[in-house]
């Protein structure tokens, strides 16, 4: 844009490198020359040539510092569903009413060349890698070119990790074994494992990094680690089953967790260990969901976690509750399209995502938007996660376990 302004003031620039003004180009044309202009009118043009400029400049600044919101969603991300998305990372502006942008490729194939299930994904704009969990790998993007860094395999598998907020670390799950693998993120290196038995599924760093939550498909115990030792330090419940999804405030003193045979979830003291409440959805019968084998698979609270939402799989629901009352006080529902398997907010706190790809506003409860694939097919995903973009280069990322943002 520039330069285009800049031709239509001073001329055209000619191979040799001069400009060519108008008045040349009028001799050049046996045309009479044009009377010199007055001195006010000559710095009235180089004023008003220079003020456009400077806009100019300043808008080409702005555009490049603005920030461009991005959702990332990996596929397939419910089971090996290919039906939801196909295979691979879509990207859609958030913005832009959700529009489609890019697909990008992504590896996690079985000996016949079949996508695996994507199982987590996690990013970092400290080092501009997005990483995608499936049931054998762990898989390494770089955010800015796109590309496949590496895919590495880990003994036991993978299931949904957590990542430290400088990005340097991951807890990765075995899938549904008895260890947990912390990494180094850049390179995929086995820093340590740990071993507390109790079929390794869903992992959460805290927002500080302070601390890690490790949760078992085989254990009524939430295990909390120190990530500066790597070593599991305190135990959180027993809550009444093994758990499921869960999620944890800001600040690291709360939890909230789904557990097995509850439409619901119950909560946890992070500090003290026990647990503090159970939470039943009322008007609503359990019913039998079609995947996970738990009534509620999925709960989230809002950044400014005034707010849990908990998923309903058989009633094909997200059920609200009040956070700033304990025990949370039941508020309304939301019809969705399927049965949701997952629950997360965008980090502004306007919209809900269901795993169902429906995008739902939080404060009127309706549905803004449907997530569609470069085809038009309707895409869900378990698995996905907000990034922001400032001139080109990752500022900010999400988390896809719906967390509390409130930090005091």
């Amino acid at each position: 844009m520039n330069a285009l302004i800049q031709t239509g003031i001073t001329g055209i620039m000619p191979a040799g490198g001069l400009p060519i003004n108008r008045e040349t180009r009028r001799q050049d044309a046996g045309v009479p020359s044009l009377p010199a202009r007055p001195g006010w009118m000559t710095a009235l043009s180089a004023a008003l040539r220079g003020a456009l400029l400077l806009l100019v400049a300043t808008t080409s600044i702005d555009a490049a510092e603005a920030t461009r919101k991005f959702l990332y969603v990996a596929t397939p991300g419910v089971r090996n569903y290919l039906e939801y998305g196909g295979h691979g990372v879509l990207v859609f502006d958030i913005e832009h009413d959700y529009r489609f942008v890019k697909r990008i490729p992504s590896a996690g194939l079985d000996e016949k060349g079949a996508p695996l299930n994507v199982k987590g994904v996690c990013a970092s704009a400290a080092t501009g890698r997005l990483y995608v969990s499936t049931l054998r790998t762990l898989e390494c993007f770089d955010l800015v070119t796109e590309k496949l860094l590496w895919e590495k395999p880990y003994e036991g598998g993978c299931d949904r990790m957590g990542i430290a907020p400088d990005g340097k670390f991951i807890y990765l799950p075995s899938l549904e074994k008895e260890h947990w693998h912390v990494i180094d993120a850049l390179n995929g290196e086995i820093l340590k494992k740990l071993v507390p038995n109790s079929g390794a599924h869903n992992t959460i760093v805290g927002l500080d990094g302070r601390h890690a939550y490790l949760a078992g498909l085989k254990s009524p115990l939430l295990r909390v680690t120190d990530t500066k030792t790597h070593e599991i330090i305190r135990e959180v419940g027993p809550f009444t089953s093994a758990i499921r999804p869960f999620t944890v405030n800001g600040r690291g003193t709360i939890c909230f967790v789904n557990v097995n045979g509850l439409l619901g979830f119950e909560v946890g003291d992070l500090t003290t260990g026990k647990k503090l409440h159970r939470v039943e959805v009322q008007g609503f019968k359990m019913g039998v969901p079609k995947r996970h084998g738990c009534p509620s698979h999925g709960v989230g609270m809002t950044p400014d976690e005034k707010e849990i939402w908990v998923t309903d799989a058989a009633n094909k629901r997200l059920h609200v509750f009040d956070a700033t009352v304990m025990p949370p006080k039941q508020l309304t529902d939301v019809l969705l399209r399927d049965e949701p398997g997952w629950v997360t907010f965008s980090l502004d706190g306007r919209h809900v995502w269901p795993s169902t790809g429906e995008i739902i506003d939080a404060k009127s409860r309706k549905l803004v938007a449907t997530l569609k694939d470069e085809k038009g097919a309707d895409v869900q995903s378990e698995k996905i996660v907000e990034i922001h973009f400032q001139g080109g280069k990752p500022v900010r990322t999400g988390d896809q376990f719906g967390l509390g943002r409130v930090l005091k």
